[in-house]
């Protein structure tokens, strides 16, 4: 599935995270999104194969990884959809580069060019809760190529999260406050010769509605592409990224009068480092063959005071390692006239490596724990096969099977953490994820404007990692110390599978000016386990709605004015794995209006859950309630030229 130009530069909110969930089946773990959320939620899916907030979706920009090294989520925050050409989304396990993180599909995002972007756009908005939000880029001609530069800020005061009737003294608004610098660079060397240069730098503050549940993180990110268009076509790409996360949690008592802080990750730093080769051999016109090779490492490690004992932390842990990839592959798309076969495999060495534990006493600084985790390392083959038939102009039918896997990020394997009451233990043993999955589907082209997609698919995800409950409060459990009466104590977990079955619904329709596009996702999931797992068994991944749904009506003529509406609607699920906290569903309406003032000038109002609808986007042992973007209107000015 495609999302075109003009749907990126008109969401109510602005934020690509949003913007997604026009594509059925696409979420994140919580309901959020990157003005309220904890980063480390952030995580991208698809399918439902949920169960904790890791992406199990890659994300590329650029053809680059963008998920965090450590944590493994997306920075959705330090990306302007107004700087995209495209986003391309595409399900099911992936065996092309960087195929070992595609487990529930890829992301794809391609930023914008001469084709796509003005020589100058700027944006400026205030919105409610003293919100605001600014954003400028400009193309430069340089000879045969480009230059790109970005910029932007957002913040605002944010809402309470609990509901009123719930909130006590110590809850304070979800403010915000970010920022974000980009440059591109394209330029040709030589005939069929292209050079391709991007630097980035963001940082990102939240606060989660209590004082103490600070978030922090910033990261600096390049990369370098050089792209041949002679009679063998190739590409080499090299990345690095830098980045840097830090978290506070607290537990509250019964009154909500008092936070007290619990656990301090002063500092998670992580390097990502990458690359790939790539080649595109010209065998005839129907043949479009692909062979390459990648590679990627991800080392950082987690920083944190803990075992706090009024307000003072006791003791200071450092946890984490190394993981690297490398992968092999080929994929070949080949026409048969009526028939396109799709073939692809990969083979990846990958590798678990300098994992360790040592904690230290406060004061003092004395040694009190020294873990050094074993070495792993494997190889894994992944393939995909699909096949096209094109019965009439107007009607084709399509079938896929894949096989993938996904390594533990760092954060799975070495960072524990809290929400609220609960706490979750990282597990340095956890095995890697595998993916079986099936599909088929057919597309109807109605008439030039009209178009209807289908697709029934079935999905094994073995060895799935989830948050499993192995205990609850009051007491002290390993890794994360003490835990309250109320709270529950969880680790991360292979379960046996996950299994999903599915059926995903995509329409479009122009009629004049008038467009519509509209998706729908449900998903049958329930978990397979056994051994300390157990209790898990026959249950519904934590977080996975059964039905998810996203309609867009715009209003777009020749010449400037927009305006359009997006109704979205996420069924019931539950926050745990137990099946104990369910969320409501939720149904909310967005709008946009963009109204002509001058030669590319327009005066722009947005809507967000403009009906003020209650979002239940998390619940805790004791009930309270944490809430998704409430209504939020804003005003403000678009000039592109």
């Amino acid at each position: 599935m495609n999302v075109e130009r003009s749907r990126l530069t008109s969401d109510a909110s602005g934020r690509l995270e949003d913007i997604l969930k026009d594509v059925a089946g696409f979420q994140q773990f919580r309901r959020t999104d990157s003005r309220a959320a904890n980063p480390t939620s952030q995580g991208a899916t698809l399918r439902a194969l949920g169960g904790n907030a890791s992406s199990r979706a890659l994300v590329l920009l650029d053809g680059v990884p963008l998920a965090d090294p450590f944590t493994g989520y997306i920075p959705f925050s330090s990306i302007d959809p107004s700087g995209l050409a495209s986003v391309r989304v595409t399900r099911g396990g992936g065996a092309g580069p960087f195929g070992a993180g595609a487990v529930a599909g890829t992301i794809e995002l391609e930023s914008g060019g001469p084709v796509s972007l003005p020589a100058i756009r700027a944006s400026s908005s205030i919105g409610s809760r003293d919100s605001s939000s600014l954003a400028a880029g400009s193309l430069v001609h340089l000879g045969q190529g480009f230059l790109v530069l970005t910029g932007g800020w957002d913040r605002g005061d944010g809402y309470t999260l609990i509901p009123a009737a719930q909130r006590g003294p110590a809850d304070v608004s979800a403010h915000y406050d970010s920022w974000r610098f980009g440059l591109r660079a394209v330029a040709s060397v030589a005939p069929g010769l292209e050079l391709q240069t991007s630097g980035s730098t963001f940082g990102d503050h939240r606060l989660r509605g209590l004082a103490g549940t600070n978030s922090k993180s910033r990261g600096t990110d390049a990369s370098v592409r050089l792209v041949g268009n002679g009679r063998w076509p190739f590409e080499i790409l090299a990345y690095i990224q830098e980045r840097d996360f830090a978290s506070g949690f607290v537990s509250i008592n019964a009154d909500r009068s008092v936070a007290i802080k619990t656990l301090d990750q002063y500092a998670t730093p992580s390097t990502g480092l990458g690359g790939k080769i790539e080649i595109r051999p010209t065998l005839d016109a129907n043949h479009l063959l692909r062979i390459g090779a990648d590679v990627h490492s991800a080392s950082g490690a987690t920083h944190e005071f803990f075992r706090f004992q009024a307000g003072t932390p006791t003791a200071l842990r450092r946890a984490g390692g190394l993981v690297q990839n490398y992968g092999v592959y080929a994929e070949d798309h080949w026409k048969l006239g009526a028939l396109t076969l799709t073939g692809g495999a990969r083979v990846d060495r990958w590798q678990i490596h300098n994992g360790s534990l040592v904690e230290r006493a406060i004061p003092g600084g004395n040694t009190t724990q020294v873990v050094d985790f074993a070495n792993r390392s494997g190889t894994r083959p992944t393939a995909r096969a699909a096949a096209l038939l094109a019965l009439s102009p107007n009607l084709s039918v399509r079938t896929a099977g894949y096989i993938g896997f996904r390594i533990p990020t760092l954060n799975e394997l070495y960072r524990p953490f809290r929400v609220g009451a609960d706490a979750t233990a990282a597990n340095a043993d956890l095995k890697l994820e595998r993916l079986k999955g099936l599909e088929g589907g057919a597309t109807l082209k109605l008439d030039p404007v009209a178009r209807l997609d289908v697709t029934i698919f079935w999905n094994r995800l073995e060895n799935a990692v989830s948050n499993a409950t192995l205990g609850v409060g009051p007491g002290q459990f390993p890794q994360v110390g003490f835990v309250g009466a109320g709270g529950t104590f969880r680790q991360r977990m292979n379960v046996d599978a996950i299994v999903v079955r599915g059926v995903e619904v995509g329409a479009s329709t122009t009629a004049g000016p008038l467009r519509l596009n509209a998706s729908y996702a449900f998903s049958d999931a329930v978990v397979r386990a056994s051994g300390l797992t157990a209790a898990l068994d026959h249950k519904r991944p934590a977080q996975s709605p059964r039905h998810q749904a996203s309609a867009t009506l715009a209003w777009i003529p020749h010449v400037d004015p927009l305006i359009s509406a997006t109704l979205r609607y996420t069924s019931s699920q539950f926050e745990d794995d137990l099946e104990t906290r369910k969320l409501p569903d939720a149904l909310t309406v967005d709008a946009v209006a963009s109204l002509p003032l001058a030669r590319g000038v327009h005066l722009v109002l947005r809507g967000e859950n403009l009906f003020g609808v209650k979002v239940v986007s998390g619940v805790s042992a004791t009930g309270v309630e944490d809430l998704g973007t409430p209504r939020t209107i804003w005003v403000g000015f678009r000039v592109a030229r």
